[in-house]
């Protein structure tokens, strides 16, 4: 019996639902959500980034999302505001403490409250946590992660076998479910899943593989 699909009334208030449970959101009453055709925008506006970031997370969780738009806008206690030379030296300083981060290799620009880092690491997880460690700073607005991950030589055949072996792996994933092509270092992922956390799941084990320096994910959520 093929399995019903969700309105997007249902999914509405699912995630409207999630918003008011997670206690990331103390702002939950004011974001809104729209769906369309299982296409969540969340509108709306909070005082800090994290909280931005935990709607859009919440948003994730429920059943039947195949995309998100986050249109969210952050705005800034005044008594939470700092000028975007303080906010620099902040984000600065937390790459420098973080021992996992090359903070040598990696820009900090400042525009408004929007904190742009810029570099180049060897692993996707280092720039992982090169955001994760300016996100929560107080008075960002927002954050763009452009640093790079440079690529070893590695055969291609072996990232493809890696990613194939590590989705395997997972028991909620049917790895012949997903095809993975390479080029020159970077993965393009096709196939179906039938989640969003399914999807970020394969993404993330793209990710995992050393000698991968770009991902295309391409996989479709078909509930």
């Amino acid at each position: 019996m093929a399995e019903r699909v969700r309105t997007d009334e249902e999914i509405r208030d699912d995630v409207l639902d999630e918003l008011e449970w997670d206690p990331a959101i103390p702002e939950a009453s004011q974001i809104g959500v729209a769906v369309d055709n299982g296409v969540v925008t969340l509108s709306g506006v909070v005082d800090s980034y994290p909280v931005k970031r935990a709607a859009e997370e919440a948003a994730r969780r429920v059943e039947g999302v195949r995309a998100i738009a986050n249109d969210i806008e952050v705005r800034v206690p005044s008594a939470g505001v700092r000028s975007d030379t303080d906010i620099a030296a902040a984000a600065t300083n937390a790459l420098e403490w973080d021992s996992q981060v090359p903070s040598d290799r990696i820009k900090v620009v400042v525009r408004n409250g929007w904190v742009t880092l810029e570099g180049t690491v060897d692993w996707h997880y280092q720039k992982e946590a090169a955001e994760r460690d300016v996100r929560n700073l107080q008075g960002v607005r927002g954050v763009t992660n452009l640093i790079k991950v440079a690529a070893p030589q590695i055969s291609p055949a072996e990232v493809k076998a890696r990613i194939e072996r590590a989705l395997e792996r997972s028991a909620q994933l049917e790895a012949q479910r997903i095809n993975v092509q390479v080029e020159d270092g970077k993965l393009i992922l096709t196939g179906r899943v039938r989640s969003m956390a399914e999807r970020d799941q394969v993404e993330a084990a793209a990710w995992s593989t050393k000698g991968v320096s770009e991902v295309e994910n391409r996989i479709v959520v078909s509930p």
